[in-house]
């Protein structure tokens, strides 16, 4: 498949889905997958770019009900979250991609421990942004998080999800003093832009089905990097220690200054880290 024009479309279970890749597909592949309500350009044109200059064919898309890919009415999604997972091994097979670097950040965690427990042939290495085993006893979110977290907005208003939007990942820095607040509001106006239906984005991913994979993360022996925040709100930093502990042979990576993001001046610390970790496996 000939992507090379940029954003193109793909069928995968029963889903049509938006693509684009970065840097020669000779190279190992990482494949980015994003969490809740969040389109591939979370994912930085930039970012990708850097990490495909480190000899890495990158791929990024749209999960469904975000940005450019299948949508569902609003409250009502048509999959569940094993669907996601299979979306994202639909995305590897019409790429013609055996195995792949998997990188999953917050919610899509879960779908990089269904690649590691039911999928292990498929992967070559996984890394997990921001994200939480879920077991008991490790810490909930801040309360800062949750007075800080702004009214829903009238999906038809997009300069009121513009907003929201905005102020929603203000509040997830978690008083990061990287947060860029009109480089994000750029990424916004762009995805809000791009977005089939953004009322059905601000909510579809919570109200899903969440199945999940056959085993927990003690059965994942792909090679693995936990990457978390310090100041993460979301999941504060005793979630990506637990998952580190969790995953045998796990590495931990703490981006000091970040919140529940991957902000721009930390990228000089998280790319060498992921160029590293995911060296090998060449197609």
């Amino acid at each position: 498949m000939d992507l090379s024009n940029g954003e193109t479309f793909i069928e995968a279970n029963g889903a049509e889905l938006c693509v684009e890749t970065f840097g020669d597909p000779r190279d190992p592949a990482v494949l980015l997958v994003d969490g809740a309500a969040a389109s591939m350009l979370w994912w930085e044109t930039e970012l990708c770019e850097q990490i495909a200059s480190g000899g890495r064919f990158v791929i990024r898309y749209d999960n469904r009900d975000t940005g450019r890919s299948t949508s569902y009415p609003p409250g009502q999604p048509g999959y569940a979250y094993t669907d996601l997972a299979k979306d994202a091994l639909g995305v590897l097979d019409a790429l013609e991609i055996q195995r792949a670097h998997v990188v999953c950040r917050s919610m899509a965690g879960g779908i990089g421990l269904i690649f590691g427990v039911d999928h292990p042939d498929r992967v070559a290495s996984l890394t997990f942004v921001s994200t939480s085993t879920g077991e008991e006893g490790l810490p909930s979110s801040s309360d800062e998080l949750a007075g800080s977290a702004p009214a829903d907005p009238d999906p038809a208003n997009a300069a009121a999800v513009v907003n929201f939007v905005v102020a929603s990942a203000k509040a997830y820095s978690g008083g990061s003093p990287y947060f860029d607040e009109t480089a994000t509001r750029a990424l916004v106006e762009q995805d809000v832009a791009r977005a089939r239906n953004i009322a059905s984005t601000l909510v579809n991913h919570y109200a899903m089905d969440f199945d999940g994979p056959s085993g927990g993360f003690g059965g994942i022996t792909a090679p693995t990097l936990v990457v978390h925040g310090d100041h993460d709100p979301a999941f504060p930093l005793p979630h990506g220690q637990a998952l580190r502990e969790a995953v045998p042979g796990a590495k931990l990576l703490v981006l000091h200054g970040a919140g529940h993001d991957l902000p721009r001046p930390l990228w000089n610390v998280f790319v060498p880290a992921l160029l590293r970790h995911t060296e090998g496996d060449r197609p």
